[in-house]
Formats: C-alpha cells, structure tokens, sequence
C-alpha cells in the first residue's frame, strides 16, 4: 500500500481562513439583522479572512 504523501499546511492553512471568512459573515448577517453596528467589525474579519485564504491557496498551489 503506497504512503500518501503529508497534507500541505498552506492549503490546510487556506481552509482554516475559508471557515473564519464563512462564520465572520454569518455573524455580520445576524449582528446586522438584529440593529447592532458591530457588524461592520465582522464585515472587516470577513474581507482580512478572504484575502489570507487567497494568499495560502495560491501559495499552495505554487508549491506543489
């Protein structure tokens, strides 16, 4: 049985990011929902997760 070569910790990285970015916006949605302006601080999270998750992705991608 051939050994699978070890996950790559940029694209494990990359969905660590992708996961903060999808709960940052259901969280801006309901902070949103409910009147508060603390949404805008979950907006901000949202975009910084976005872009780290575009950095590791291509990061990976380039390495393998």
């Amino acid at each position: 049985m051939p050994l699978s070569p070890p996950p790559d910790p940029t694209r494990r990285l990359a969905l660590y990011a992708l996961a903060v970015c999808v709960l940052a916006v259901a969280a801006a949605v309901v902070s949103f929902v409910q009147g508060s302006w603390l949404g805008i601080v979950w907006v901000l999270l949202a975009g910084l997760s976005s872009n780290m998750t575009w950095y590791y992705a291509r990061r990976g991608r380039s390495v393998s």
